[in-house]
């Protein structure tokens, strides 16, 4: 970009910022950046930082003492993935910024997300080959209009200057929804529903993926499409989403 393209892009913004002040992308009041959370949403978001199970990616529900990297549940049913991160639990405002991106179409949120997790998901991303976002059934695509996971894994790879494959990993079954299903029932649901396509193997043959979702709740998903991942060739499968369900709640 010349100097002069800047210099008129940043006029532009200044005008359109006096015209459409910046508002919060969770609740749409003012705040002085765009793009950003206005003080009682941000108090409201509650990040994800160590100490927490290295495995799972969930803060631990008590102190368990130094030294501790897992935690129970990671050790009595450890996931197919090797390492899952998140930007916040999923509660309060995580909860209201993930809603409003997947069921209200506030598409726009998808980069400042992103962005966020690019940040919480960094050590994840520095040993990563390869983006893929969980890919929804094309019924519910084309009912919904657009996949939330493709849209903050494509985000997530303009951030970190890694590639994604949106059609590395395809959803070859209907499920129903997960919402009010049991951590064993979702599990079931989910079986057999992800498959890599014959023609992507070799793009994800011996490569460290990187697997993206708004929200993981008892880890289903997750198991589910890494196994997938893992037998279309994948080396490696590592899970980031925005937010997560604390382990005490699931």
């Amino acid at each position: 970009m010349s100097a002069l393209q800047a210099s008129l892009r940043a006029a532009f913004g200044a005008a359109l910022g006096l015209v459409y002040p910046p508002t919060c992308i969770a609740c749409g009041q003012a705040t002085a950046q765009p793009h950003a959370l206005c003080p009682p949403c941000w108090s409201g978001l509650r990040l994800i930082e160590r100490p927490f199970c290295e495995r799972l990616g969930t803060p631990f529900a008590l102190d368990l003492g130094v030294g501790t990297l897992l935690s129970p549940r990671a050790i009595a049913e450890p996931p197919v993935f090797q390492r899952a991160r998140a930007v916040a639990l999923y509660d309060g405002t995580a909860q209201d910024l993930v809603h409003r991106l997947k069921y209200g179409d506030r598409l726009d949120l998808g980069r400042p997300m992103a962005r966020m997790m690019a940040s919480a998901g960094a050590e994840l991303i520095a040993d990563a080959d390869l983006i893929v976002p969980v890919p929804l059934h094309a019924l519910r695509l084309w009912r919904r209009r657009f996949n939330q996971a493709a849209l903050l894994a494509r985000g997530v790879a303009k951030a970190s200057s890694l590639p994604c494959d949106v059609r590395a990993l395809a959803r070859v079954k209907r499920t129903r929804p997960q919402v009010g299903l049991t951590r064993a029932q979702r599990a079931e649901n989910l079986q057999g529903a992800f498959r890599v396509p014959e023609a992507a193997k070799p793009r994800i043959a011996g490569r460290r993926v990187l697997l993206v979702d708004d929200v993981a709740t008892t880890g289903s998903t997750g198991n589910a499409a890494s196994r997938a991942l893992m037998r279309g060739g994948a080396r490696q499968v590592d899970l980031l989403t925005f937010a997560t369900v604390s382990a005490e709640t699931t």
